[in-house]
């Protein structure tokens, strides 16, 4: 029987469900069931990340360069041959960015040790300069009597310090007795880090890589395997139409913010080179990669170059200077370019967008918040599409979203082959329409 429809009774403000007057009450409740269920799938997102991670990334860049595949094939290229463009090429980026970048790393290793000794004079100085405050607060200290209690009682003792190996070392004394004595040092080290975690991030990067090849060399296998799971026509039809939009949401989405990051990292390069910061080439390519992260990316580039000044020159005025100057672009950036070159349907919550980058950094570190945002573009095209879901694709979008129109049925397979020759979504609409009205009039 089908389920009691909702009733709204005056002292609740939130709808109430119809009980049978013998039904029993569930003996654990609905919310506590999802409750738990969301702690579990917490878990299990953080636990298998160095599975889910690339999972995510290469079906994004799936639906991303989908329709260059489609492209290519009309030209007779393979599909084969077209993901082993697609795959090379990536990897002719990443290798053509490092080596620009590797000449500006090498000569910050290169000068490591003087960048570390003027750091260290920085921080000389700084702690100089709030030496009087520190002196206040001893004098205030000693007023109160914090002074004569610390002097009277025992000493607090030092601070315990973390650890990585111990070494016992023998030391003869005066007698035949040895004394033990401990030394305690700490091996771990962020280049050590690093290293500990490379043969991991290339082989989460090979696995991207791999799966994206066989992604795209299947064809439309993908879409049709999608398409053929749903019952009805109607519904097959749709499904294949979220997937021609997700398509164009991430390729819209993407290509005008990596071409607006990318204009953002020449004038940041440029703006570091004017004020004569060193290697203004690795601030550019910086600039580029860090916007990908809404908010939290600006907020470290101009830490970043706040900090970098403040060592590379003597004065106090031009760190400040620098660290205006990159915030000042990346504000003109989020304010102005980006909403003015960025479609209207693809602006979300920026609330939610907070929100969602936040949680992913919790999940994923910083692969977590760059696919954070394309990963909510995806959300809101399916909630557009399917039904019960409206008020959640609303909730997502910066504006309302134009409401859903009745589809027709359609053919898995004639759906798939008809819309592949399309390029745009109103083509892809206007050839599955013809589709269905054909297999109607069968």
């Amino acid at each position: 029987m089908p389920p009691p429809k909702p009733r709204y009774s005056p002292e609740h403000r939130f709808p109430t469900i119809q009980r049978e007057e013998d039904a029993k009450p569930p003996l654990v409740p609905r919310w506590a069931i999802i409750g738990i269920f969301m702690i579990m799938l917490f878990y299990f997102v953080t636990a298998a990340s160095a599975f889910l991670m690339p999972v995510t990334l290469g079906l994004l860049l799936f639906f991303v360069f989908v329709p260059f595949r489609r492209l290519l094939s009309k030209f007779g290229i393979g599909a084969s041959i077209s993901a082993a463009l697609v795959t090379l090429g990536m990897i002719a980026l990443v290798v053509v960015l490092g080596y620009f970048i590797s000449g500006p790393i090498r000569d910050i290793v290169d000068d490591s040790p003087q960048i570390t000794s003027r750091l260290e004079e920085r921080l000389r100085d700084l702690r100089e300069s709030v030496r009087p405050l520190e002196e206040a607060a001893a004098k205030l200290d000693e007023v109160t009597g914090g002074g004569a209690q610390d002097q009277e009682g025992d000493a607090p003792p030092p601070p315990a310090a973390t650890v990585a190996a111990t070494e016992v070392v023998e030391q003869p004394a005066e007698g035949d007795k040895p004394i033990q004595v401990e030394v305690k040092t700490d091996e771990s080290s962020t280049l050590a880090s690093v290293m500990a975690a490379g043969p991991s991030v290339v082989g989460q990067i090979v696995f991207t890589l791999f799966l994206l090849f066989f992604l795209l060399a299947s064809g439309d296998l993908m879409y049709l395997k999608i398409v053929q799971s749903f019952d009805s026509l109607k519904e097959k039809r749709a499904a294949y139409m979220a997937l021609r939009e997700i398509e164009l949401a991430l390729g819209s989405y993407l290509g005008a913010i990596t071409l607006i990051n990318a204009g953002l990292g020449l004038c940041i390069g440029l703006g570091m080179w004017i004020w004569d910061m060193p290697q203004p080439l690795l601030w550019g390519v910086a600039a580029f990669i860090l916007n990908f992260i809404p908010y939290l990316g600006a907020v470290t580039g101009v830490a970043a170059s706040f900090v970098v000044a403040l060592i590379s020159f003597s004065d106090i005025f031009t760190p400040f200077m620098v660290a205006a100057t990159y915030l000042g672009l990346t504000s003109l950036e989020g304010q102005l370019i980006t909403p003015y070159f960025v479609s209207r349907r693809l602006r979300l919550n920026t609330v939610v967008v907070f929100v969602t980058v936040a949680l992913w950094a919790w999940l994923w570190s910083v692969l977590g918040m760059v696919v954070a945002v394309p990963m909510l573009v995806v959300m809101k095209v399916l909630a557009d599409h399917i039904p019960g879901l409206e008020k959640f694709g609303n909730f997502l979008a910066g504006e309302d979203p134009p409401a859903l129109e009745d589809e027709d049925e359609e053919e898995a397979r004639d759906l798939v082959e008809a819309g592949d020759s399309a390029e745009t979504l109103a083509e892809v609409s206007s050839d599955t329409a013809e589709v269905v009205a054909a297999g109607q009039s069968q």
